[in-house]
């Protein structure tokens, strides 16, 4: 097969890696958007970049698909996903609304982009291919930063402009300022009184505990348990260990034992009168 068959031919392997991590990609661009938690939308992006690094590697632009891994799917994406999981944001923070309307313009501005995006693909004609041996003669690093920092520069730049205003405006729309004072620790204190809730030491002195476990309540002076003793998310499990009928066993051994004895005591003391 020449070379100039074999730039506009495409093997039966190629195919297949298209049609299968293609499938993969749209169902993961797909989930991104409509997937409820921001952790899953996170993940989802995640596996769609790094679908579109194999792609790049199979296409013969190596740096890309390094890149695409180590910067976007490594650094950027995974510092996503633990920001999103340490700020905690929940299906009911995204459905809350920062800006009216901000939904149908974003659903707007969507469906231009891809009136636009399915004309200029329509409107492409491609008379014939350079290839991989052409694109990447002087090395796929040095021809891919001609490109850039020639032919493309300007539309580079535009797009680095726009990363930082998407990166401000973002940084603008998740920024919340206090409206109110915060409580200090006296009226918060204040409060749990006033709202009957236990303040700490708890238990009060005089309850006994024979185990050191957080699901063993402990007794108090007769014996029955203390509910004040353990957390109440064990209690609503059911997860507590109830030992109080073992310490009423022992109670009432130890008081047998106490009477035996002094019993014997006593027989002693009326043995030594005699």
């Amino acid at each position: 097969m020449s070379a100039q068959l074999a730039a506009y031919s495409t093997s039966t392997g190629e195919a297949f890696q298209f049609w299968i991590l293609g499938t993969v990609a749209v169902i993961g661009a797909l989930c991104t958007i409509l997937m409820k938690k921001a952790v899953h939308s996170a993940l989802c992006l995640a596996g769609t970049m790094v679908v579109l690094a194999v792609f790049y590697l199979a296409n013969g632009a190596y740096f890309l698909g390094i890149v695409q891994i180590v910067v976007y799917t490594g650094a950027i994406m995974m510092l996503f996903l633990f920001v999103v999981m340490l700020v905690g944001v929940t299906a009911a923070d995204s459905l809350k609304e920062t800006i009216k309307g901000q939904r149908w313009l974003a659903a707007l501005c969507g469906l231009g982009f891809g009136v636009l995006l399915i004309a200029g693909i329509g409107n492409a004609s491609l008379h014939q291919f350079n290839g991989l041996a052409k694109a990447n003669a002087g090395g796929n690093v040095e021809g891919l930063a001609a490109l850039i920092f020639t032919k493309y520069v300007f539309a580079f730049e535009i797009t680095g402009a726009l990363l930082i205003t998407a990166t401000v405006g973002a940084m603008v729309l998740t920024h919340r300022e206090r409206t109110e004072r915060a409580k200090t620790q006296r009226e918060l204190a204040e409060q749990r009184v006033r709202e009957g809730k236990h303040l700490p030491p708890l238990p009060a002195p005089g309850v006994y505990a024979r185990h050191n476990a957080v699901d063993i309540a402990g007794l108090l002076p007769d014996g029955t348990p203390s509910e004040l003793t353990v957390m109440q998310t064990l209690r609503e499990r059911g997860q507590i260990r109830d030992v109080s009928g073992e310490a009423l066993s022992d109670l009432k051994a130890l008081e047998q034992r106490s009477a035996d004895r002094l019993e014997r005591s006593d027989e002693r003391a009326e043995e030594a009168s005699k």
